[in-house]
């Protein structure tokens, strides 16, 4: 029995070796998202970028996501970003409210680095940990940064809900 058990072990190990073999072509053209710092701050005083082309996700009043991407690049059209023209206190009322609504839940909105397939430092995202995305560059020279979930608020109050059974 337990000759069988390494046997499907040994099956599986090799599966997944085999699939991290071929990843480095299909994962070529994605850029990394990584923890970062440096803006936080410029973000909860209202200094923005003009290099930068700010977009949120979600509700106008409490988004999912704030991000920064370098005019250099654009976004896909097909995601569900809303460019917002910024200012400097329309930058500290976005930030302020995603920080009030994150508290509601004892979250914190935290601040990543968004870098291309070579390592450079492109833009920024700004939202709770929960709300995911990836960075794929495309052949025609768009970004396409997926907005996270439009429930990622909704999901901590269930889960909020359900602690309190």
């Amino acid at each position: 029995m337990r000759s069988v058990k390494n046997g499907g072990l040994l099956v599986l190990l090799l599966l997944c070796l085999g699939v991290l073999s071929c990843s480095g072509s299909l994962f070529r053209n994605y850029g990394q998202i990584l923890p970062g710092g440096e803006v936080t701050r410029d973000l909860e005083r209202g200094v923005f970028h003009p290099e930068l082309r700010y977009h949120t996700s979600g509700s106008d009043l409490y988004p999912n996501a704030l991000i920064g991407l370098h005019r250099d690049y654009r976004l896909d059209p097909e995601t569900l970003w809303k460019e917002v023209s910024m200012t400097p206190g329309k930058l500290r009322e976005i930030v302020g409210f995603m920080k009030a609504k994150a508290f509601e839940y004892g979250q914190f909105p935290y601040e990543f680095e968004l870098l291309d397939t070579g390592g450079k430092k492109i833009g920024f995202w700004y939202s709770l940990l929960t709300a995911r995305t990836f960075l794929r560059f495309e052949q025609d020279g768009t970004v396409m940064i997926q907005t996270p979930d439009l429930d990622t608020y909704e999901k901590l109050e269930i889960k909020e809900d359900r602690n309190n059974l």
